[in-house]
């Protein structure tokens, strides 16, 4: 497979949800360049934003270069995968994926109590399997244990209220460090580094849920950083999605520290990053090649 980043700078000084509807305006470009010709090139991307009860996709563009016949289809989770092949020898290729979406605040009221008996709930645990077990990038070791011991010690008492006290445990123990993992870095690893970025926090953070039992569920997609110092790279983001009993499912960002909000634009959601990698495929050719990213999230006045 053909990996791509996930990281995002830290947000400083931005407080509280955001309630407002906001129009997004989003570029993903991914430039791939290889070391002489290649051929045979299969491809999935993972790039169009959900349309669901807090988003609208009202408008999204394909294209690749050099041009293919593109198709698509929903994949196990729903998610929109478009794929296509490059037979033909070339030395570079560009997937550019554009989207307009409306983004809308959370209608459905407080979040419920809900203790432990009820995630022990048959229903619960037959519905949400995948989101409660040991995935690709997130184990549930002797390692994770400790540290889901230690950041919840009194074991689960209210779903919601204990998963944001996990994320405060992240936030306060771990430092965003850009570069300090790479796309394939697991949670057990996070734990010994202490540090990391936005798909290593969201990794870590559902191996500590998994393992108090709560269901959880990795996102991909874009943050909104009106915050952008000078010169500062964009990039696609990764935050996670905590299943309540009575009420469904919720969004949390442990890198800022916040319930996600209306600056949030959802991509895709899997068991974690390796179901849904934004852009992967194979070729025939030499292994060497070079990935470029570009990403541009604008409001729309």
């Amino acid at each position: 497979m053909i990996p791509q980043s996930s990281s995002t700078a830290e947000v400083k000084g931005v407080q509280g949800p955001w309630t407002e509807p906001i129009l997004l305006s989003i570029s993903h470009l991914t430039r791939y360049t290889y070391e002489g010709a290649v051929q045979d090139s299969f491809n999935e991307a993972r790039l169009q934003p959900i349309t669901d009860t807090l988003q609208q996709c009202r408008d999204f563009r394909f294209t690749i270069d050099p041009a293919s016949s593109v198709r698509d289809y929903p994949d196990f989770y729903a998610n929109c995968v478009h794929y296509f092949d490059v037979p033909q020898p070339h030395e570079s290729l560009e997937v550019l994926a554009e989207s307009e979406v409306q983004t809308i605040s959370e209608a459905r009221g407080p979040v419920p109590e809900a203790g432990l008996k009820s995630l022990q709930d048959p229903s619960v645990k037959e519905h949400h399997f995948d989101f409660l077990h040991a995935s690709e990038f997130v184990s549930l070791g002797a390692d994770v244990w400790r540290e889901a011991v230690d950041a919840l010690p009194g074991g689960v008492s209210d779903v919601w209220n204990d998963a944001v006290a996990i994320g405060e445990y992240i936030h306060r123990n771990y430092k965003y460090t850009p570069l300090a993992t790479n796309v394939n870095t697991r949670a057990a690893e996070v734990i010994k580094k202490k540090q990391g970025v936005c798909q290593d926090f969201a990794h870590l953070m559902l191996g500590l849920l998994r393992t108090h039992g709560i269901p959880a569920r990795y996102v991909s997609g874009y943050f909104l950083n009106q915050h952008k110092l000078p010169g500062e790279i964009e990039a696609s983001h990764a935050w996670l999605e905590v299943f309540i009993p009575g009420y469904g499912w919720k969004g949390y960002d442990p890198t800022h520290r916040r319930e996600s909000d209306t600056r949030y634009v959802k991509l895709a959601v899997g068991r974690d990053y390796g179901d849904i990698r934004p852009v992967g495929g194979t070729f025939r050719g030499k292994g060497t090649r070079k990935m470029v990213v570009e990403v541009s999230v604008q409001r729309i006045s």
